[in-house]
């Protein structure tokens, strides 16, 4: 029986849930627990995602307090859930047959400009950071702020080696590229593009070029394939097919071990056709078997190829 570890490497379920009030077992959104039992082997990212209005001065408070919400839910849940802080965690949650859960942030305006708040985060089990959102932060510009031009900044550059040195998977999702590359320079451990596409397949200012995935690939990072239907092709709608063609792609540029799962869920407004949350990922790696890719490869994307940068920097 095929049963891979299933991880996908970003949703916005734990602050969107703070919006509606409602609760991590189960609720109306794209991922709950109860839908997350579906599969034996499965393994969330679940990101505090700050938001610019708290960017101006409350965005570290905003964070703590999703964190200790986020803390509260898993504490609700741990005879289903186990938040893991290192790779042993979760081999031993995996054996028990319990979901895992990594907390990361979204958006590095959290830090306020302070490396110590990295430590604090790191302590309070955060394992990734996505060092900026769309716009301008202390780390870097994103991709929809003014000076698009803009790269990491001299914090940000303590930043990356900081988060290297604790062990902490720099994310790249939402840079600008000359933020990218001063990333893919500055780091001495493999990156992260939690959730990005293929700008080859859909030419969205959010999606990683060719040249930018290459590079991922010689840094040994994973990018995650987000399901947001303008990220998937430039009509708005999208489907299954639609998916498929940004891994095809991905893997004609040789990232068998570079493609992992981003899906989004919770921070975006709709999905593909025949898609209704986590409960639906599955089907993508059903969809690739029957296109002919081998257990194997199925598996790397699947969460293997996540799950080794995770065994590696925890």
């Amino acid at each position: 029986m095929f049963n891979p570890i299933i991880l996908d490497a970003h949703c916005d379920t734990i602050t969107k849930a703070m919006r509606t009030n409602e609760e991590l077992l189960n609720n109306t959104l794209h991922v709950d627990l109860q839908r997350m039992k579906k599969y034996n082997n499965f393994i969330q990212f679940f990101a505090a995602f700050i938001h610019p209005n708290y960017c101006s001065n409350n965005a570290y408070t905003r964070c703590i307090n999703i964190i200790n919400n986020f803390i509260s839910q898993m504490e609700k849940n741990k005879e289903h859930i186990t938040f893991a802080k290192s790779h042993q965690d979760i081999t031993t949650a995996l054996s028990q047959g319990k979901a895992v859960s990594i907390l990361t942030i979204e958006n590095g305006a959290a830090l306020e400009g302070d490396i110590a708040k990295l430590d604090e985060f790191y302590k309070l089990g955060v394992r990734s950071i996505c060092l900026t959102w769309n716009g301008l932060n202390q780390i870097a510009c994103g991709v929809n702020s003014d000076n698009i031009d803009g790269g990491l900044t001299p914090f940000g550059v303590e930043v990356v080696k900081r988060m290297n040195a604790l062990g902490m998977l720099v994310d790249v999702s939402h840079i600008t590229e000359t933020g990218y590359w001063d990333v893919i320079s500055t780091s001495t451990a493999p990156i992260i593009s939690s959730h990005s596409n293929s700008k080859a397949i859909c030419s969205h200012r959010r999606n990683l070029t060719d040249e930018q995935f290459k590079a991922l690939i010689k840094n040994g990072g994973v990018t995650g394939i987000n399901l947001c239907p303008p990220f998937l092709n430039n009509s708005g709608t999208a489907d299954m097919n639609d998916i498929l063609k940004h891994i095809e792609h991905f893997m004609g540029l040789g990232g068998e071990d570079n493609i992992g799962l981003g899906a989004d869920l919770d921070g975006i407004s709709s999905l593909p056709s025949g898609m209704r949350g986590v409960e639906d990922l599955g089907s993508i790696l059903e969809a690739l078997l029957n296109k002919n890719y081998s257990e194997e490869q199925v598996r790397k994307i699947a969460g293997l190829n996540f799950l080794r940068l995770l065994e590696n920097a925890m």
